[in-house]
């Protein structure tokens, strides 16, 4: 019986390195479809964040995500962009084309609307969106594109919320726009999708809470939170208690990971599969 013992290559560049659990998502679902392919997870320097794209090429890598610190610097070792992380400015993941060339998408936003879109269609709504980060960023894009009529971006930091408003007003077929958040938010009426993309609530800070006026809350309303630990934030906690449907980041964390063995193996990954693998990890 003939054997093959060469694995394909993907992996993770960031610095720490150490909590990130997509190896185990990824790996689960290696396993599940029967591919001999191996997901390493690697502690790269800034430093050295060119000597790793190099040696990925010279392995033959199939992919990899980057993390922080390196989803903007990384694009200066890559060959090209996909759309919407040439309009994001930033990539998570680096996609090995037949031709050899390396190719920068951002799976960020596009696993939160997959996850997003399991509970409600994004197209037409208006949504409001914390945050004015990478994340952030990322989310409004995609949203955009996914075709929401117009975001409201909140940030304590004017000019960083203008950035986005801006981006997705010049960039997109949305309109945007910025407010201040410097006490607890009242969310307009006619909101339909609630955004938290701000690091508000992540372990170990679970206590935590974006300062929304949460009485501004009404059952129409659909609240998603970026934070993937724990996947039950406090906000979501009061977001069901106003009656609202919820989406949690460990979807987002999911299907961002279905999206990139998607653009690695061209295989359609179960999702199920990959959250059991995190849950079983106890986030």
């Amino acid at each position: 019986m003939p054997h093959d013992f060469l694995q394909p290559l993907t992996g993770s560049f960031a610095m720490p390195a150490g909590e990130n659990p997509t190896v185990a998502m990824i790996e689960a679902a290696f396993r599940h479809h029967g591919l001999n392919w191996r997901y390493i997870n690697c502690e790269v320097a800034p430093e050295d964040l060119g000597d790793a794209v190099r040696g990925a090429r010279a392995m033959g890598w199939r992919g990899f995500n980057c993390s922080i610190p390196h989803k903007v610097a990384v694009i200066d070792h890559l060959d090209g962009l996909g759309e919407s992380a040439a309009i994001i400015g930033a990539v998570n993941t680096v996609v090995r084309q037949d031709d050899g060339r390396l190719i920068g998408e951002n799976t960020d936003g596009k696993g939160f609307v997959r996850a997003l879109s399991e509970v409600t269609a994004p197209a037409g709504q208006r949504v409001v969106l914390f945050g004015a980060g990478g994340a952030a960023r990322a989310v409004a894009v995609e949203l955009a594109l996914a075709g929401v009529s117009h975001i409201t971006v909140v940030n304590r930091s004017r000019d960083r919320g203008e950035a986005v408003a801006g981006l997705i007003e010049e960039r997109t077929p949305a309109r945007a726009d910025y407010r201040p958040w410097d006490g607890p938010f009242s969310i307009p009426e006619g909101t339909g999708i609630v955004v938290n993309a701000t690091s508000i609530g992540l372990y170990p800070h679970v206590e935590a809470t974006p300062d929304i006026d949460h009485d501004s809350l009404t059952p129409e309303m659909v609240v998603a939170d970026g934070i993937h630990n724990p996947p039950l934030t406090r906000l979501l906690q009061a977001a069901q208690a106003r009656g609202c449907r919820t989406a949690d980041g460990l979807g987002m964390l999911v299907w961002q990971g279905v999206i990139g063995l998607k653009y690695w193996t061209g295989l359609d990954a179960d999702a199920g599969v990959m959250r059991k693998a995190l849950l079983d990890l106890g986030l």
